[in-house]
């Protein structure tokens, strides 16, 4: 790492450059896109692959309401609308089905739908949403579908990659991510090198050319340095997501044993994991079509925040991703929406706990946290 640093000083470049256009080959071929967009942030990411699919003022793109605050902020810097729509009660990704309930619904009442330009889902917790089903709507309506990927680098659905799925996807380099830069910093995949073209220039000013500028763009250049860092970290990449899938295997078998939880499936869908047997832990179910990089390991607890510093005392951490549904976010008061309107976000933000999960984790840690649970509900 230290090496490939050097290197980037030596050179003297630090903007841009050919780092920066390696890494961009790279995710490329890793996700099985046409083309790909270095950029300054994973929120930069969002902005640019949202105006990119053709999102303008006056617009309006279909989200979730259970997402990090970037998902629906770049929508609103892009000048458009969030639409929030509620998740699936098993994965807690967009429900594809509501979606499209939404989308016929406004056919029906305006007999149009100009204003709806894309539908934003994101890929939660490293699991793809469910992308046959957004395709299906994508067909339908003519609308363009923007992956948001910051926590799903290296995820599939059926065999494609995380990235691929959409006309454009966004990713996330923050330093927590299962591919992290040592700072900010994102990147943009597309299926059209026309698309990345114009988020080239996009991302400088709007410049095509130095000095010479074609649109308003912004300052959302990627630092060389933080592209020579992915490169090393890149090649661990696939390495670092199997130990991921592992330990999340081992929490699944400790779970099981413990008598924690209720005894649903991967295979469940939304309506059918109900907390049906006062179990207090449930895991989030896993679509049999995705390949889950578990950037986060989350189960829904009762008694969440009493858990969570129960963990704490024992020095083990978690955290909560995330607290408060989008659409309750008081920036988004304008909306008109209230407590209610969603909720299985809802339900979900008073549930949700992510346990300990990176590559170096062992199983006598993990056989530890799902102990202290255990012992918590005893």
């Amino acid at each position: 790492m230290l090496a490939a640093i050097a290197r980037v000083c030596d050179s003297q470049g630090f903007i841009l450059g050919p780092e920066v256009e390696a890494i961009e080959r790279e995710i490329a071929a890793l996700t099985g896109a046409a083309s790909a967009v270095g950029c300054a942030s994973g929120t930069e990411a969002l902005w640019l692959a949202l105006v990119a699919a053709g999102v303008k003022p006056g617009d309006a793109v279909i989200t979730t309401a259970f997402s990090f605050f970037a998902s629906a902020s770049a929508i609103v810097r892009a000048g458009a609308t969030p639409i929030f729509v509620d998740v699936d009660q098993g994965t807690l990704n967009l429900d594809a089905e509501l979606v499209g309930r939404q989308l016929r619904d406004r056919q029906l009442r305006a007999k149009q739908l100009d204003n709806i330009r894309a539908i934003l889902p994101v890929h939660l917790y490293g699991q793809c949403a469910d992308m046959d089903a957004f395709d299906r709507i994508s067909q339908e309506f003519e609308v363009a579908i923007v992956e948001d990927a910051a926590q799903a680098i290296g995820a599939e659905w059926s065999g494609r990659g995380a990235g691929s799925l959409g006309v454009t996807a966004a990713f996330s380099f923050y330093p927590t991510k299962n591919l992290s830069a040592y700072g900010d910093a994102g990147i943009v995949t597309t299926t059209s090198p026309r698309m990345a073209e114009h988020m080239g220039q996009l991302r400088n000013h709007g410049s095509p050319r130095r000095y010479y500028h074609d649109e308003f763009g912004w300052n959302g250049r990627m630092d060389a340095i933080q592209a020579a860092v992915l490169r090393v970290k890149l090649a661990h990449l696939a390495d670092w997501n199997r130990s991921r899938q592992q330990h999340a295997a081992t929490y699944d078998q400790l779970f099981a044993s413990s008598g924690l939880i209720s005894k649903q499936t991967s295979s469940q869908t939304s309506n059918e994991t109900s907390n049906d047997s006062g179990a207090p832990v449930r895991l989030l179910v896993r679509s049999p079509q995705a390949k889950h990089v578990f950037h986060q390991y989350v189960i829904r607890a009762q008694r969440r925040d009493e858990l969570r510093q129960f963990l704490a005392e024992r020095k083990i951490g978690s955290e909560i991703y995330y607290p408060l549904p989008l659409h309750l976010q008081p920036v988004f008061s304008y909306l008109g929406l209230k407590a209610g309107d969603m909720p299985v976000s809802e339900q979900a933000a008073q549930e949700v706990l992510a346990l300990p999960m990176f590559p170096e984790l062992t199983e006598a840690e993990v056989q530890r946290v799902v102990e202290s649970i255990a012992d918590f509900y005893s």
